[in-house]
């Protein structure tokens, strides 16, 4: 069901800075730098050959993510994302094998895209993002 690693997350005091170090440290080349004022954010994407890298910027610091920066300063990893055909599919098999899924039924990324999460006490302490992605749709480079 969860076989498709769409992103890792990472939260950070500054978007162009993180980018520039990974550009500069490791040769990552973020994209274009979006905003999603929904989910109070702003995000720029590093396309791996598997996977996305997904920085993240807060808005403001009243939201949870300014919250998880004003707990780590420095930033931080924040979540993973599994790429699923339906989330509202995916949400009904885990709340119905008891894994309790948060947030709003009508939440959207950046893309556009449906997302809902699992909360870190279902997933070993981890944020789970459930991003829908169908895989016979080209997935999005950014």
């Amino acid at each position: 069901m969860l076989d498709r690693l769409s992103h890792v997350s990472i939260v950070v005091p500054d978007l162009e800075a993180a980018a520039e170090r990974l550009a500069h440290a490791y040769g990552m080349v973020a994209g274009e730098i979006l905003v999603n004022h929904e989910q109070g954010v702003r995000i720029t994407y590093v396309t791996l050959a598997n996977a996305k890298i997904e920085l993240m910027q807060p808005l403001a610091m009243e939201t949870p993510l300014g919250r998880f920066l004003q707990r780590n300063p420095g930033g931080g990893l924040h979540h993973i994302s599994f790429a699923v055909d339906s989330v509202a599919e995916v949400s009904a098999t885990l709340e119905n094998s008891g894994v309790k899924t948060i947030g709003s039924a009508t939440a959207k990324n950046v893309h556009g895209e449906p997302i809902t999460f699992i909360h870190p006490k279902e997933f070993l302490g981890v944020l789970v993002e459930l991003e829908e992605k169908p895989s016979d749709l080209p997935h999005d480079p950014n």
